[in-house]
This record gives C-alpha cells, sequence and structure tokens, in this order.
C-alpha cells in the first residue's frame, strides 16, 4: 500500500509534466479537427445500428466494474501466492483507475460537454454534437470530454503492456479491452472525439504509471518486498 500512495501524487504531476503536456493539447486538437468538421455526428449517425449497438452493449458496464474488480482480484491472488509482482500490477492498475477517473473529470468540469441523445430517435436528428458548455460544473462531471470510460481503459491497458512486456496474450488483450470500452461507449453515451481524447489522455497517464511501478520508482525496493513476502 506505501507503493500505492507515496506514487499517486508524483504520478499525477508527471501525468502534465514536459512532454507528456503536448498529448494533452493533441487531445484538444484532434476533438477541434473532429468536431468542427462534422465527423462527431456523421459517426454517430453512422453507428445507430441495431447490431453494433448489440455488439457492443456489455462496453458500458465492463468499463465501470472490471477497473474497480481487477486491481481487488489481483490483489487477492498475490496474498495467496505471495506474489509481490501480481501484488505490484494490482497497485499500478488502482492508481492508473484512479488517475483516469480524476483526471478525466477534472476536464469534464470545465468542459461541459453536451452528450449524444441516448435513444436515436427524433430527438438525434438535431446536431448537438458541437455543444460545450465551457465553465466550472456548468455541465456536472459525469458526462463530457473526455471519456472517462475510456481514459481509465487505456490508462489500466497500457499499465499492463510496460508491465508484461514478455507476455504477448496479457498486453494484446488489455489493448483490445480498451478499444471495445472506448468504441462502445462512443456509440451510446460519447462522443468519437471524446473516445478519441479518452484514448490519448488515458495511454498517457498509463505509461507513466506502468514505467514508475515497472522500474521500481514505487516504495516497494528489494528491502520492502522482502518485508512484505514476510508479512504476506
Amino acid at each position: 500500500m506505501p507503493g500505492f500512495l507515496d506514487q499517486l501524487p508524483k504520478n499525477t504531476i508527471r501525468c502534465f509534466k514536459g512532454y507528456k503536456l503536448l498529448w494533452h493539447f493533441l487531445a484538444i486538437i484532434l476533438t477541434y479537427i473532429i468536431v468542427t468538421s462534422g465527423f462527431d455526428w456523421f459517426y454517430f449517425i453512422s453507428t445507430q445500428k441495431y447490431i453494433l449497438r448489440t455488439l457492443l452493449f456489455p462496453a458500458v458496464r465492463l468499463g465501470m466494474i472490471l477497473p474497480v474488480v481487477v486491481p481487488l482480484i489481483l490483489l487477492a491472488i498475490a496474498a495467496l501466492r505471495k506474489d509481490l509482482k501480481i501484488k505490484n500490477a494490482a497497485f499500478a492498475l488502482g492508481q492508473a483507475a484512479i488517475l483516469g477517473v480524476v483526471i478525466s473529470s477534472f476536464y469534464k468540469a470545465f468542459t461541459g460537454r453536451i452528450p449524444p441523445p441516448h435513444f436515436f430517435g427524433r430527438d438525434a436528428l438535431v446536431d448537438t454534437s458541437h455543444g460545450f458548455r465551457f465553465g466550472l460544473l456548468r455541465g456536472g462531471m459525469f458526462w463530457g470530454w473526455p471519456s472517462s470510460h475510456t481514459t481509465v481503459a487505456f490508462a489500466m491497458a497500457v499499465v499492463l503492456w510496460e508491465l508484461y512486456p514478455e507476455n504477448k496474450i496479457v498486453r494484446y488483450a488489455a489493448i483490445l479491452y480498451a478499444f471495445y470500452v472506448g468504441i462502445g461507449v462512443s456509440i451510446r453515451i460519447h462522443w468519437f472525439s471524446e473516445f478519441v481524447a479518452g484514448a490519448i489522455i488515458g495511454s498517457v497517464i498509463g505509461a507513466v504509471v506502468g514505467k514508475s511501478f515497472q522500474h521500481g520508482r514505487s516504495s516497494i525496493d528489494p528491502q520492502q518486498a522482502n518485508d512484505l513476502a514476510s508479512k504476506t
């Protein structure tokens, strides 16, 4: 737990430090291009197909449940096996999920992006994809730009990509999961540009957290590793 808490403030700062800040600007620029070009609305209209909505329906719930459940399951497995590597991965995934929620919610609090219509019907004939309500909490912190589901999914996927360079199954399964969640929410509760921005920002978070835990910048050093192993 010390490794999880000690690195949380530092990794929050690292997500905006140096060249990583440029990725945030890229997410903003791409959003502007996608919105002003009309692609957000075109994508929304084009993807309102029954088969797509059916296949991608679980994405919203999976994107809410797995970020909580997976770290807890890994912690339980780590305790049973006395495996510090799995414990380290659980801490990293948990931290990535928290940062994903916090950072995306911070942006949402100021952008106030109007979400797409939940049901494809008469209301969906009105293009609301250009709707932003800039200002503090004008649009709340639940809906809006970027997609928190996507941000968290990509943050956790990139963490696994960093921590398991030798395991192709884990790496590619994690990336596929992130795209499934991101694309799933982009045809139901978010605009396409919010998926794109969430994927970029989430990847930055995942890279920061993953490298932090991979290179031992967490407080789990060799001496603490022995202590943890003896206590588990």
